[in-house]
């Protein structure tokens, strides 16, 4: 019996203890192996993923809500916040993205098998685009909480942040004390991420398997590999000329710390919190971070500005349509606009595929199929986007953040 209490402690520690990272391995081995050869158990266990999911999407409105109000509040006057320059990094970053997306697929061009429509909406224009951009900015306070319109969200919580500077000290330590219990509470969700991330990756190996992922090699290796080159190279190159420094170390940190989790939870509003805790661990200055972050899972989508380039250079390889120097520019500034309107949600690029399509010509029935292959190879490619996207959230808050120094 002690030996068997024994074991429950080592597991437990296991669980609670502080190295996260060997911890999310652990469940990624264990998942793939389940997934594998086990896969009527994985589909069952597969619910562990979900909760661990809806777990931080419960959290994550209410956490940017109160934390981006309590920062503006309670922030010195005398500090910056420095939200300009990640501002710009933001848009350099995409622009960059969707250039180097554009660039390797005139490179190494793919074709699409095209598949069965896909049964979702689509915006038909950049006008429309825009429109609802505009009134999630105007929504109800708390139908954006309860939506998870982040948008929404943001444009109330930095109104009511500005208001309450006015406010008695006492309200402001409340707004205080409010933000660290919801930290803490991200904090004990966050110990959970192995099992969530098991269940995530058992039942998705489990449902899909490995042999659909082949047909579409080339297609994915050209995704995945812009994502990388945007990662690795790119950005370290931005990061470099802000602080002069080795970009490495901040670079591999957030692509472990925050890129896995991102990963696997396909959702850059999940991975919130876990880049709040991040810039927490990496000490920035948290007036910056509990603005940037929550607006960069909005609006920063180098990752899915690459996926509306490569799939519309793809269809239009595939239906042989010649295209000029000029079109396709204008398409790197299409796919960056329309990557800011992502739903921050896994699959939210691929809906915005038939808007750049729509800059060739292409009929919006094929377009919608293009939507329909990106839907079969969503495995990797909306977790790879996800990964850039919410990863370089904190690469570039925290070179702004140190430029600063």
């Amino acid at each position: 019996m002690s030996q068997e209490t024994s074991t429950n402690k080592a597991f437990l520690s296991f669980i609670t203890g502080p190295n996260l990272i060997l911890k999310i391995v652990v469940g990624i081995t264990l998942g793939v192996l389940v997934g594998a050869f086990i896969p009527d158990t994985a589909m069952s266990l597969s619910f562990l993923g979900g909760l661990f999911v809806s777990a931080l999407k419960a959290l994550a409105p209410i956490l940017i809500f109160v934390l981006v109000i309590a920062s503006l509040a309670t922030q010195n006057a005398e500090r910056r916040s420095g939200m300009r320059p990640i501002l710009v990094l933001y848009f350099i970053g995409t622009m960059a993205a969707a250039t180097t997306a554009v660039m390797l697929s005139f490179l190494f061009p793919a074709n699409l098998v095209l598949v069965a429509e896909a049964s979702n909406s689509a915006p038909q224009g950049i006008g429309e685009v825009l429109n609802t951009l505009l009134f999630k900015i105007v929504d109800n306070p708390v139908n954006a909480l309860l939506n998870a319109n982040y948008i929404g969200i943001l444009a109330w919580a930095i109104g009511f942040g500005f208001l309450m500077k006015r406010s008695a000290d006492s309200s402001k330590a409340l707004l205080s004390d409010l933000s660290d219990a919801m930290l803490s509470l991200v904090q004990f969700v966050i110990k959970l991420a192995p099992i969530g991330i098991f269940g995530l990756v058992a039942g998705t190996i489990a449902q899909t398997g490995f042999s659909e992922l082949l047909n579409y090699a080339h297609l994915l290796g050209l995704l995945v590999g812009t994502m990388l080159i945007i990662a690795l190279i790119v950005n370290p190159i931005i990061l470099y000329v802000l602080t002069r420094s080795n970009p490495y170390p901040l670079i591999f940190t957030c692509l472990r710390e925050s890129g896995i989790t991102a990963f696997f939870t396909r959702s850059s509003a999940a991975n919130i919190p876990v880049n709040m805790a991040l810039c927490e661990k990496l000490d920035l200055n948290e007036d910056t971070y509990s603005v940037s972050i929550p607006l960069g899972a909005t609006i920063n989508m180098a990752g899915a500005a690459i996926t509306i380039s490569v799939m519309t250079l793809a269809a239009v390889n595939t239906l042989g349509i010649s295209i000029d120097l000029g079109t396709a520019l204008l398409l790197c500034f299409i796919a960056s606009v329309s990557a800011c309107g992502s739903s921050g949600v896994a699959g939210g690029s691929l809906l915005l595929i038939p808007l750049a399509c729509s800059l060739f010509n292409i009929p919006n029935d094929v377009a919608m199929q293009v939507v329909g292959v990106g839907f079969i190879i969503g495995v990797v490619q909306d977790s790879a986007e996800t990964a850039l996207n919410s990863s370089t959230d904190v690469v570039f808050t925290a070179a702004a953040c140190r430029a600063v120094k």
